[in-house]
């Protein structure tokens, strides 16, 4: 068989190949735990949301808040053994050469407790993505990036800081949403069906009542006659 008739029959298998989704769709595919069939539903737009999408949305985070935790997660661990790391290579002595004590020692010990906070951190905010909780992800993040920042070490911790509150800024609207459809402004557990005024409870404090004012005898009429 030629060349010209091989290429030819190769012809039909690259127009099957090419119906296959980009290398990125299908990682994402892969990575991304497909949604509760509500929540799929939820967004459509031009259309008002009932109270169980507002309720699967409030429980689960979407496609776009899972894949940043699920990503973020392992980087937020390398930076946790990078930056003990570098804490301990750069660790100073626990006297001074005058003999007093420094007041930038840390003990090894703390460090490598540091460290293991670092971790389950970063544990969490696998975790929670991979189960699409949203305010645990939030939370995490927010916990892990004030942590870095108060190291020093603000180039690492600025973008986590600003990824949780990102996060709990969409669990705050999503629990919004939710009390605005079901109409329970207080937010108290399960939202109900909104009530009307209250009445005033009434005071268990006793009052005796005052007593009648006395009236004095009338006369018989025969003696006011004679009067």
């Amino acid at each position: 068989m030629s060349l010209g008739h091989r290429i030819l029959l190769s012809l039909p298998r690259l127009q099957r190949g090419s119906d296959k989704a980009p290398l990125g769709e299908r990682m994402r595919g892969a990575l991304v735990k497909p949604p509760p069939p509500s929540t799929a539903s939820a967004k459509k737009p031009n259309r008002p949301r009932s109270v169980e999408e507002l309720e699967d949305a409030v429980r689960y985070a979407d496609d776009k808040e899972r894949l940043t935790g699920l990503l973020l997660a392992p980087v937020a661990a390398a930076i946790g053994v990078l930056v003990v790391n570098d804490r301990v290579s750069k660790h100073a002595p626990e006297f001074l050469k005058n003999g007093k004590s420094n007041p930038q020692y840390v003990s090894l010990s703390v460090l490598h407790e540091l460290e293991l906070v670092f971790l389950g951190l970063a544990l969490v905010m696998l975790a929670s993505a991979y189960f699409r909780k949203r305010l645990f992800l939030g939370i995490a993040m927010a916990l892990y990036g004030l942590a870095i920042f108060n190291l020093r070490y603000w180039g690492f911790g600025a973008p986590f800081i600003l990824i949780g509150a990102w996060l709990l800024v969409r669990a705050y609207r999503a629990q919004r949403d939710l009390r605005e459809a079901t109409g329970d402004v207080r937010g108290r557990g399960r939202a109900g069906p909104a009530r009307g005024p209250t009445r005033t409870p009434p005071n268990k404090r006793y009052t005796p009542r005052a007593a009648p004012p006395k009236r004095s005898p009338r006369k018989p009429e025969n003696e006011q006659k004679a009067g």
